[in-house]
């Protein structure tokens, strides 16, 4: 299928660039495909999947070199989406995802949608003064990764990041827990450990930047990123929790980029993706659709003096088939 442009709707720049990387993933759209079509005109009006089915086969017919998402963009201000504002794409990206996962009628769907984007985790808080611990297992949809560490230093690359993001962290003072075994509060170390990662892998670089005025500022520092990761090599084996037939399968390639261009307050989204039919880069920027090499993909790294400029926002991986 040919790479097809979704117009803009008005400010619809975010919703735009994360249609163009669910409906350029086959492994969603296999998922996609066999949903239940909903009885009646009005549930399938305010169905999600449905919605999302239908515009990807507007696309597919391959008549216009773009489309509008003007039903889909209906559909979802019925579950209070709202339409024509700036919306974060991390946020929009999980509301999405909620959406989809609520609305697929089918249990084996669900599943599968799961296994295709859902990280696990196990958490761990254990008490510095005596043997007192407590473990939980939780699903994270994206792995949210810091670009600055505690001492606002920036992060070089993004292996960095995702150390960082594992690092044990040490709850003192007014963050210390309360310890059923000492019986009072105590300093705790708090870690996370990596127990599965999805077909799909999600990375959040959370380059909005919340200041005490309440105001919100973007930190564009230039920021690297490979084409081919592999998490077995990032993380320590403290940091995992998985057997080897697991991390076998930790060797991803990346298959998108959700960049962000402008201020905090105002900016422009457009997704790159790598086609998974002809193996080569596309910028899709609302309606308009062209083939680009990873040099331009590569613009997405950030530069500290122009702020406005392009930056990776979210990052997509895919899991690299056996050989």
């Amino acid at each position: 299928t040919e790479a097809i442009g979704l117009y803009n709707l008005g400010q619809s720049c975010c919703l735009n660039s994360l249609l163009q990387v669910f409906l350029m993933n086959i492994r969603f759209t296999r998922i996609l495909r066999r949903i239940t079509v909903p009885p009646s005109p009005a549930q399938r009006r305010s169905n999600v999947p449905y919605q999302m089915l239908l515009l990807l086969e507007k696309m597919q017919c391959g008549k216009r070199k773009a489309v509008g998402p003007t039903d889909l963009a209906r559909c979802l201000s019925e579950h209070r989406v709202e339409l024509f504002v700036q919306h974060d794409a991390a946020q929009l990206f999980l509301t999405l995802w909620n959406l989809l996962k609520k609305q697929m009628k089918k249990p084996e769907l669900v599943e599968e949608l799961r296994d295709l984007y859902t990280i696990c985790m196990q958490e761990r808080v254990a008490c510095q003064k005596c043997s007192f611990e407590v473990k939980s297992k939780s699903t994270m949809l994206t792995l949210p990764l810091p670009v600055l560490d505690a001492s606002s230093h920036r992060l070089k690359t993004l292996e960095d990041c995702l150390q960082y993001f594992f690092r044990p962290e040490e709850l003192t003072g007014q963050n210390m827990c309360f310890c059923q075994q000492c019986g009072r509060k105590t300093t705790f170390l708090q870690s996370m450990k990596l127990v599965h990662l999805p077909q799909t892998l999600t990375l959040h670089l959370k380059r909005f930047c919340f200041e005490r005025s309440s105001r919100t500022h973007k930190l564009s520092h230039y920021l690297p990123f490979p084409q081919e990761l592999d998490l077995r090599q990032v993380l320590t084996e403290s940091q995992c929790q998985a057997d080897d037939s697991e991390k076998a399968t930790w060797q991803y390639e990346l298959f998108a980029v959700v960049a962000h261009s402008g201020s905090a307050s105002c900016g422009h989204y457009c997704a790159y993706i790598r086609s998974l039919t002809d193996c080569k880069w596309y910028c899709f920027n609302d309606s308009e659709v062209c083939q680009v090499s990873w040099d331009d993909v590569r613009c997405t790294y950030g530069h500290s003096n122009l702020y406005w400029r392009e930056t990776a926002y979210l990052l997509f991986y895919m899991k690299k088939q056996p050989q």
